[in-house]
C-alpha cells in the first residue's frame, strides 16, 4: 500500500469490553521511510463531536482504528489544537493496555 484515502472509526476502549465511539474520520495514510504516515479529521463538525472526541483524547490518546472491511491497527492520536484535525502513530506500548 502506498496510499490510502478513506473513511474509518477511532474506537475507544475503557477496558476489554467497554467501548466509546466511534468516532469517524477521514484519513490519509501515505508510505514512508519509517513506515506509515497519517494524518485525518473528524467527518462530524458538530461542537459535540470535537467536544467527546476532545475528552477521550484527554484521558487516553490510544485508539483502534477500524477501517472499513474491519481490519484495525492499534493508534496514538495527535490532535491539532482545534482537536477536528490530528496526526496518528502506531501505538507500540504493551498489548494490555490500561486507561490513563
Amino acid at each position: 500500500m502506498d496510499r490510502f484515502e478513506g473513511r474509518c472509526w477511532l474506537d475507544w476502549w475503557a477496558n476489554s469490553s467497554l467501548t466509546f465511539g466511534p468516532v469517524e474520520v477521514a484519513v490519509v495514510i501515505t508510505a514512508s521511510d519509517a513506515g506509515w504516515d497519517a494524518r485525518g479529521h473528524l467527518v462530524g463538525d458538530s461542537d459535540d463531536d470535537r467536544d467527546g472526541f476532545a475528552f477521550l483524547c484527554d484521558l487516553d490518546p490510544v485508539f483502534t482504528l477500524r477501517f472499513e472491511d474491519e481490519s484495525t491497527v492499534e493508534v496514538t492520536v495527535h490532535p491539532f489544537q482545534d482537536h477536528r484535525r490530528f496526526t496518528l502513530t502506531e501505538y507500540i506500548g504493551p498489548v494490555n493496555h490500561q486507561v490513563g
